[in-house]
């Protein structure tokens, strides 16, 4: 089993997700089947199987929560120092074309959310900063065409 590198924000981000489709969803969708059961012919019954899908997707949802918490490698930010870039490190950038400021911290997959600043270890922009130092410039292939930037910051915790 491989494990999924994480920060106990992602992780506590991920449980109090699994806890509330546990305690509060699934009991919801399971009142819904129920009601919609009441009404009769369920072959024809638009309620019933949408609370069923809604069912099959919220378990869905709790069995991979379930497998990416058990798989967690909690790694404690506090912990980590260095002038190299590594998980868990914010890294702030500029965009040598448009001298935009960027801050982007890196993190696990289940946790990443490029809106918020937080970006997947995977990620390929993540990937290029990887071992990389302040003043270093990256090269980062992305969707959109090849983008250059210069590491200005690196923080940890």
């Amino acid at each position: 089993m491989e494990k999924i590198p994480m920060t106990e924000v992602g992780y506590q981000s991920l449980e109090t997700e699994l806890k509330r489709r546990q305690q509060e969803d699934r009991p919801r969708i399971i009142q819904q089947i129920a009601e919609a059961r009441s009404h009769g012919d369920l072959s024809e019954n638009a309620e019933y199987h949408a609370a069923k899908e809604a069912q099959s997707l919220n378990e869905g949802r709790i069995a991979e929560l379930e497998d990416k918490l058990s798989r967690a490698e909690v790694i404690d930010l506090t912990k980590l120092s260095g002038n190299t870039i590594k998980f868990g490190a914010t890294v702030t950038l500029i965009d040598e074309d448009t001298d935009e400021e960027k801050k982007y911290q890196i993190v696990g997959e289940p946790e990443a959310d490029v809106k918020s600043g937080r970006v997947s270890i995977t990620s390929p922009i993540a990937r290029a900063l990887i071992g990389k130092k302040v003043g270093d410039t990256v090269e980062v292939n992305t969707p959109g065409g090849g983008k250059s930037y210069e590491i200005l910051k690196i923080k940890f915790g």
